[in-house]
């Protein structure tokens, strides 16, 4: 029987109202083989080496097929195309700036993009008895936020550069919440707070001061 969990949304409008959704707990996940051998349990014509084979054989297909810019469809199942993105480090271009613009070089693919058939929908749906299995709440910061930009700053102060899970250990909120407040701040030119580095390498240190 699956179990659903009613989860607290963060407030992104800033309005203080609280919201929830509705997700399913995952029990846990179904690798490869298990999931061939399960297959092969319930058709008694294939056995799990059989069943293995032939969606290995259906991956490298969907890949090869994929990475040559077609979707593909498996009726029953959903719709798969991958996404395109820039490599680590380049930065994205414009149509009509004066920057180098990118090249095939500088791309790769990023993901897949998959889009569910209805009637697998369905069909999980059919299968699918619920039961309450509790409450996921956020972290509420028991500080304002103003109060935790000036914990942020009397931080930086200290130690000259701060992580989201420095800011998150802080102040007692989610890493969602902190990385959204960060980057607020971040955007905010009065805040005293910018940034250095890119991606993994990406602190927060004070900006700083305009010459007068």
């Amino acid at each position: 029987m699956a179990k659903y969990i009613k989860q607290e949304m963060i407030d992104l409008s800033g309005q203080g109202e609280e919201k929830i959704y509705y997700r399913l707990k995952t029990e846990r996940n179904i690798g490869f083989k298990e999931l061939a051998e399960y297959v092969g349990r319930h058709n008694n014509l294939m056995n799990r080496g059989l069943v293995e084979n032939v969606m290995a054989h259906v991956v490298d297909a969907m890949a090869e097929l994929m990475g040559n810019g077609y979707s593909v469809t498996i009726d029953g199942l959903g719709t798969f195309k991958a996404s395109l993105g820039l490599e680590k480090d380049k930065e994205m271009d414009t149509l009509d700036g004066d920057e180098a613009k990118r090249n095939a070089r500088s791309l790769h693919l990023t993901g897949i993009n998959y889009r569910a058939d209805k009637g697998l929908i369905k069909q999980a749906n059919r299968h699918c008895k619920l039961e309450r299995a509790g409450e996921a709440r956020l972290h509420h910061s028991p500080y304002s936020k103003e109060e935790r930009l000036k914990m942020a700053l009397q931080y930086l102060e200290e130690y000259g550069a701060m992580r989201i899970a420095n800011y998150m250990e802080l102040t007692g909120l989610s890493r969602t919440k902190a990385t959204l407040e960060l980057k607020d701040f971040r955007q905010d030119a009065s805040s005293g707070i910018t940034t250095i580095g890119r991606g993994s390498t990406k602190v927060y240190v004070k900006a700083p001061q305009p010459n007068h």
